[in-house]
């Protein structure tokens, strides 16, 4: 990828040399957008730290919950084909999913709820507004409990039997009446299947990737390209996200993972990419890009779409400010102390890892940060790397 620019983009590169040189971050990789044009292109640190293997634009990503975007993108051209509407009830395509029960507020026992008001929407899938959980972030609830006993998670099983295991598990809330991030996407993964009459990979294959040219994009690395593959880390302390200090993990979230093919294709976190297909993906997103949505749908896919009054909540961090979520990420409603002033109506989300992408409708700019670091979703550096891109950019 080649730098097109008259802008200035050496705070943003030397903000990210700081994470690194403060053992924060191993590498960091970026890019800038503005319409089509590719503004800038930055790599800094390593993909292997141990190995002293510099990063470059060709290094492959755990994307984590990257993937959530494509899985919301593959719903959504299956709307517009006409074989499904967003608040069409799931059980009209996953029978297990009916007749749901939700947890009595306050309930200590899974078999304490009553019967949901409603059934749940894929546009409740979508927004995560569904009452299904995650299992992943709520350490010690009872949902969460429920969640790891049953291994809701399990790789190792494919798409259907994650359905068939959610069928006996209750909600956190009546369908549509707040935000919690879950494994709804996954669930939508098993959507697509069904809807489409392919396996998932080969549908996002066949629908997404190919027509974009993201040949770096799946669920599993070639042998051929595992040497691209980044090394993984987690900081040193947990608890404080900005402690020096990093360590190696070689077998995270499971022996295998990317490396080997499994089951499971996980529309909700199990893709691995790179700095290249990501921008593709941005661009098709962008006006005057290659088009995998009609601009009435993506135009949908970043409004909101939370309850009124409702907002995105984390355990153990709350309130997210001026938050909601559209069809696959959040929306700035309104742009907070660690926002860029002129950031109302954006489009974003990360991974866990620490891959992070944003659009601004309004401005038609865009970014994208990619680093392997556990644990590091909204981290101080991704909202600095987007305060220092608007800067460069003039915009707000």
């Amino acid at each position: 990828m080649t730098n097109q620019t008259k802008h200035d983009f050496s705070k943003v590169h030397h903000a990210m040399q700081r994470y690194i040189d403060k053992d924060i971050l191993a590498g960091v990789s970026t890019a800038i957008l503005a319409g089509q044009d590719l503004l800038d292109v930055h790599c800094a640190g390593w993909a292997d730290k141990e190995n002293q293997i510099a990063l470059r634009e060709d290094h492959l990503f755990r994307v984590f919950s990257n993937s959530k975007l494509v899985t919301s993108i593959a719903v959504l051209q299956l709307m517009e084909d006409g074989k499904l509407q967003l608040d069409d009830a799931i059980e009209h395509y996953l029978p297990q999913l009916a007749r749901r029960r939700v947890l009595r507020p306050g309930a200590t026992s899974i078999d304490d709820t009553e019967p949901a008001h409603s059934s749940i929407t894929i546009r409740q899938l979508l927004s995560h507004t569904s009452g299904l959980s995650y299992g992943l972030l709520d350490h010690g609830s009872t949902i969460y409990k429920a969640y790891v006993e049953r291994k809701v998670m399990n790789a190792m099983t494919p798409l259907s039997a994650m359905i068939d295991v959610l069928e006996d598990l209750p909600l956190t809330f009546h369908p549509g009446t707040k935000w919690e991030y879950s494994i709804a996407t996954d669930v939508l993964s098993r959507l697509v299947e069904v809807v489409s009459g392919m396996r998932f990979d080969a549908y996002l294959k066949a629908s997404i990737f190919d027509p974009l040219g993201m040949h770096d994009t799946g669920f599993v690395v070639p042998a051929d390209k595992l040497d691209r593959l980044t090394a993984y880390y987690a900081g040193s302390d947990p608890a404080n996200i900005l402690q020096r200090g990093l360590k190696r993990l070689e077998k995270s979230p499971y022996p295998g993972a990317f490396v080997t093919s499994v089951p499971r294709l996980s529309g909700g976190g199990g893709l691995v990419s790179s700095l290249h297909d990501m921008v593709a993906l941005m661009r098709s997103l962008m006006k005057g890009g290659p088009r995998l949505l009609s601009d009435e749908t993506m135009a949908l896919m970043m409004q909101n779409h939370l309850p009124e009054g409702s907002g995105i909540a984390f355990p153990g961090v709350g309130n997210v400010p001026g938050k909601g979520f559209g069809l696959g990420g959040a929306v700035t409603l309104q742009p907070s102390s660690i926002d860029p002033a002129g950031s109302a109506g954006e489009f974003e989300w990360g991974g866990i890892a620490g891959t992070h992408w944003w659009i601004s409708p309004h401005h038609q700019i865009a970014g994208l940060l990619m680093t392997q670091r556990q644990m590091s979703f909204w981290h101080p550096f991704s909202f600095e790397f987007k305060r220092l891109a608007y800067q460069a950019l003039a915009v707000g």
